[in-house]
């Protein structure tokens, strides 16, 4: 056991003691036989075959099942910037999660700098050892950057879990409250409190999976994003000129005025009477994890859903509902990349797991549901070859 500060009793350090992982093999090496297929002389062959059609790499190694899940530690958890090496247990984790829930095996990579170019060429330099890259806990607005500089220079699946795991979620779980309530996603009035990595990718995502984005207000720390802003980031002038159509200025409460559907994703807190303010039977996804922006409680006092980041309470918005077959999809088809066509599949096949069985309680599957990961990959992999995203 360590011999620092730490309470060697509490259960969560002991279960971390010496990680969360460890390099398996995959093949018998109990003979001279064993050794010289698996090594010398015998890998020279495959190393000889690969070199001559390098296609040859995602039949003969790990490349085909697994994935570098990188970080710089900028923005971990509910936690900020607290380096690599902290970050390092929750990208152990992510690993874990990645095997558990969809048979994908996962490296945590940390890397000791928050240098965009460094970043960039270090993924680059490791690409050829993995199948996908997922890119987790980097904060905006570097991350859209080193994603998409990422997806233009490797012709393997990147992904910000940050973004776009969340996003999928959001938009499942957006669906089937929809549906729940006998509305229709193009009709909802939809306030978003954040305009950070998940914030933006949400926002994108409810979008192209049917809301209208003249419905849609985004507010960041300032206020209400729109047109009458100045100095706003490239990402956040975007979302200026795509969403706000009335033209709305204020703070959170006039967004949330006559709204449908908030979704928190910023850590600010709103108050009771901002929620009170949205249209009857609203929808609230308080995803601010470990504290929500409006306590769920209160939140249930005025509209007809709520949902969460917590999994001490009802609808939890896990992303581990969407990364795990995400990648699985991607990996089985080849995947050179992933599109939009491909996130909405797999919000829709998250959705369709518990389709016939909603209640306001119960919008998304659990995280634990085995249906979820293969439903997922199925979808994602048909979306891929649908728009002829694959190798051969």
């Amino acid at each position: 056991m360590p011999t620092s500060s730490v309470d060697a009793a509490d259960p969560v350090f002991r279960l971390h003691v010496g990680g969360k992982l460890a390099v398996a093999s995959t093949v018998p090496l109990t003979s001279r036989e064993d050794l010289s297929l698996a090594y010398t002389p015998g890998v020279a062959r495959v190393c000889a075959a690969i070199a001559a059609d390098p296609a040859l790499v995602d039949d003969y190694t790990w490349v085909s099942h697994t994935v570098a899940v990188v970080t710089d530690g900028t923005a971990v958890l509910g936690m900020g910037d607290i380096g690599p090496r902290a970050a390092l247990p929750v990208m152990e984790g992510k690993a874990v999660l990645f095997k558990q829930f969809g048979g994908v095996d996962a490296v945590p990579i940390c890397l000791d700098t928050r240098d965009v170019d460094e970043i960039v060429a270090t993924v680059i330099a490791l690409a050829p050892s993995f199948g996908g890259i997922n890119l987790e806990d980097i904060s905006a607005p570097r991350c859209f950057e080193i994603e998409r500089r990422l997806d233009e220079a490797l012709s393997i699946p990147v992904f910000h879990d940050d973004q776009h795991g969340t996003a999928i979620v959001v938009l499942a779980a957006l669906r089937n409250a929809a549906t729940l309530l006998h509305r229709k996603l193009g009709d909802l009035r939809v306030a978003v409190s954040g305009a950070g990595a998940a914030g933006v990718a949400v926002t994108r995502m409810l979008v192209a999976g049917g809301v209208d984005p003249d419905r849609v207000v985004v507010c960041d720390s300032q206020g209400i994003i729109g047109r009458h802003r100045d100095g706003l980031t490239e990402t956040k002038a975007e979302l200026a000129a795509t969403t706000n159509a009335e033209g709305r200025q204020g703070d959170i409460t006039e967004a949330l005025r006559g709204a449908d559907v908030l979704v928190g994703v910023s850590g600010g807190r709103i108050p009771e009477a901002a929620v009170a303010g949205m249209a009857p039977d609203g929808i609230v996804f308080a995803l601010a994890n470990p504290t929500p922006e409006v306590d769920p409680e209160v939140a249930a006092r005025h509209v007809a859903v709520v949902a969460t980041g917590r999994s001490d309470h009802p609808n939890q918005i896990n992303n581990v509902l969407a990364f795990p077959g995400v990648f699985q999809g991607a990996l089985q088809a080849r995947a050179t990349r992933i599109t939009d066509a491909m996130k909405v599949a797999a919000a829709d096949a998250i959705a369709a797991v518990v389709d016939g069985e909603l209640t306001a309680d119960a919008i998304v599957p659990s995280p634990l549901d085995p249906r979820v990961a293969p439903a997922v990959a199925a979808a994602v992999a048909e979306a891929a070859r649908r728009d002829r995203v694959t190798r051969p």
